[in-house]
């Protein structure tokens, strides 16, 4: 501050410049803990909800619970675009497992969707959505809120 003082800069010009926000991102109304899709959602409200969270959005990442194992899965972004009923991401290549016939994909990595790096979904209300044509979730999921 002391440089741009001396140079004879305002020091409103560095100030403004660090504020200013950065666009929203597109699914940014997605992040959060949802619950169904695999069955039919539960409560949506409290700490069961967020404890049984089948599906996590985060800017980056979307988690889905594992059938076989605690830890859920986790699948990086490469991509969203917005669709006039929603979302579609795609997502980098999973990392394999190692199986006794080679390394190949965990079987719940992806989401039943035809293509296992890509994951459309339909926003149905405010706090409902769908993967259509996944076979691994038929069911709608639900947001889950605080009380």
């Amino acid at each position: 501050m002391l440089v741009l003082t001396m140079l004879g800069l305002p020091l409103t010009t560095a100030i403004d410049a660090g504020a200013q926000q950065r666009p929203t991102a597109p699914h940014a109304w997605i992040w959060g803990a949802w619950i169904g899709g695999i069955f039919p959602p539960g409560d949506v409200e409290g700490a069961d909800c967020f404890g049984n969270a089948t599906v996590i959005f985060t800017r980056d990442v979307v988690m889905r619970v594992a059938q076989i194992d605690a830890a859920y899965r986790q699948r990086l972004l490469e991509t969203v675009a917005e669709q006039p009923k929603g979302l579609d991401f795609r997502f980098s290549p999973a990392p394999p497992i190692m199986t006794a016939l080679g390394p190949r994909m965990a079987p719940d990595a992806a989401f039943g969707c035809a293509n296992p790096d890509m994951l459309r979904v339909e926003r149905n209300g405010p706090d409902e959505i769908v993967f259509p044509n996944c076979t691994e979730f038929p069911s709608p999921l639900r947001r889950c809120r605080t009380k």
